[in-house]
Order: C-alpha cells, then structure tokens, then sequence
C-alpha cells in the first residue's frame, strides 16, 4: 500500500458581495509538502454569476480568478509571489483577504495522489 501523505485544501471563492453573505465556488488549491506538490485548478461559471449578480465584471473575476492558477505555477509573469517556495505560495494564496475573491478555511486530508486528490475535491466542490 502507498504510503499516504499529509496534504491542506482550500476553496476559491467568488464573493461579489459580502453583505449578502452569498459565493459562488471557483476553485480548489491543494498542497502536499511530503510529496512536493502544489496545484489548483479554477472554473468561473459564468452563468450562476450573472444569475446572481448580472452587473458583475465576469472580465475582472477571470482574471482574478486565473492569477491563482499562475501564482500556483509558479509562472514567470505572476510576479513577485510567484518565486516564493510551493509552502509560502500556497499560504498567501490561503491568507484571508475581503477582495471579490476569498478563499475557504483550510482542511487536512491524507494522499499517495495529490494531482488526483485535487481533481476530485474540484469535481465534489466546484
């Protein structure tokens, strides 16, 4: 049997507006230090969006939304964040902001597969 590893998750969420107390999941980051992994994977569903908020600036929470991924990455043009280490990335993408895109609490879980652990917390969550 594989031996399983300790990994963190969290949530990406769309908050448009906070004083209705509503979000919409946008996204999943996953970190597994034992395994030297950092991923996320990200979907703006426009249509529940504009359902809820039709004035919304869908432009604007893409590209929020797909700095996550970048910044994930570690991509050449995400900027600063990007160069820090897979532990300091993943806890300045979890710190907790009031921006139109939040992150969830962060939850521990055990895997031998972080790329298919990530692929199902996003299928369950988002």
């Amino acid at each position: 049997m594989p031996e399983k590893h300790s990994f963190d998750y969290a949530v990406l969420r769309v908050v448009p507006c906070a004083e209705r107390g509503e979000f919409v999941n946008a996204g999943v980051v996953v970190h597994c230090a034992g395994l030297a992994f950092l991923g996320c994977h990200v979907r703006v569903d426009e249509e529940r969006l504009r359902s809820l908020w039709p004035d919304l600036d869908l432009n604007v929470i893409r590209e929020h939304v797909a700095s996550f991924e970048r910044i994930c990455a570690g991509a050449a043009d995400a900027g600063p964040i990007a160069r820090l280490s897979r532990r300091e990335r993943f806890h300045w993408m979890t710190a907790p902001r009031s921006t139109v895109v939040q992150v969830s609490p962060v939850h521990s879980g055990l895997t031998d597969e972080p790329e298919k652990t990530l692929a199902e917390l996003f299928r369950r969550l988002v």
